[in-house]
């Protein structure tokens, strides 16, 4: 494996607090599954990111994509109210929705995985600045809906380890059909 979820081989694997602060043990939870999905596509070259399984098209680099742009509009959507950057912001989402899915095949691994690093930094600055500013994960966010209602720090990052921990299920069968690796997480 050329690049470990935890960063460099020998680093720590992202585990929730046994006893923790509730934001602490969301953010782990959150962690933990981003660093699964890295494992998961790490070491691969493109053929191996463009792997489908069955009738599925998705791939483990339109995994990364996607998840990407969910980091992205979750926080820039819900959490700041303000409109996602690029490239998403280029994007004919009601004319293509799964543009994030079929584009990743153009797309380096380098590229794919820079581009989810890079979201994921951008989340975690979002949350951090959030967290140090006080009002833990009952703050709310910019975005109103129809209804009136705002989300709460906790419900964003709470929807966003379901998305993660629904697509890092994808990520097992399709990494294991492209060269057998499997398990929960990488070896120590």
């Amino acid at each position: 494996m050329t690049e470990s979820a935890a960063g460099t081989a020998g680093e720590a694997w992202p585990e929730p607090p046994l006893a923790g602060t509730e934001a602490a043990a969301v953010l782990g939870a959150l962690e933990r599954q981003r660093a699964t999905l890295a494992w998961k596509c790490s070491g691969l070259d493109a053929a191996g990111l463009n792997t489908t399984l069955g009738a599925s098209a998705v791939t483990l680099g339109g995994l990364l994509k996607h998840l990407a742009h969910v980091e992205d509009s979750h926080f820039a959507r819900l959490w700041l109210g303000t409109p996602v950057g690029a490239p998403w912001d280029a994007v004919d989402w009601d004319g293509d929705p799964d543009w994030a899915y079929r584009s990743a095949a153009q797309d380096t691994p380098e590229q794919l995985r820079a581009l989810w690093r890079e979201s994921t930094a951008r989340s975690r600055a979002v949350v951090d600045a959030a967290l140090s500013a006080g009002g833990g994960l009952d703050q709310l966010g910019a975005h109103v809906t129809r209804g009136g209602e705002r989300p709460n720090l906790r419900r964003i990052l709470l929807d966003l380890i379901e998305e993660y921990a629904r697509h890092v299920g994808h990520a097992d069968l399709i990494r294991e059909s492209v060269d057998g690796l499997t398990g929960e997480d990488p070896p120590r």
